[in-house]
């Protein structure tokens, strides 16, 4: 079955790193995309940049920036081939926005 890993970080957080630490973060994510059965995954550009569409009535509404208001936002995303639920978590638990204040939410994917 296939498990999305929806990564959801502090952006505000990430800036107050010093460039050291961020790429040793980075590092971690990449040793992640290296796991054997991880099929697909992006960063994404900070929430700041997104535009929420909806339609009503017909007409196509779009704001600027994420709906919710919270301080973490999707900030990317994992693809990941696994036997069951417990090897997606276990995985998840090796992604640095779930000890560093953010969260990593496992979705099983739809597949027809």
């Amino acid at each position: 079955m296939k498990y999305a890993l929806l990564i959801y970080s502090n952006d505000t957080e990430w800036e107050s790193l010093t460039p050291e630490q961020q790429q040793a973060i980075y590092g971690e994510y990449f040793a992640v995309s290296e796991t054997s059965g991880v099929v697909g995954g992006q960063e994404l550009q900070g929430a700041d940049t997104a535009t929420t569409v909806r339609v009503e009535n017909g007409s196509t509404l779009t704001t600027d920036g994420p709906f919710a208001e919270t301080k973490e936002a999707l900030g990317g995303f994992f693809l990941y081939e696994a036997d069951d639920l417990d090897a997606a978590i276990e995985l998840a638990a090796r992604i640095p926005a779930a000890r560093r204040g953010g969260a990593v939410e496992v979705r099983p994917v739809v597949e027809r």
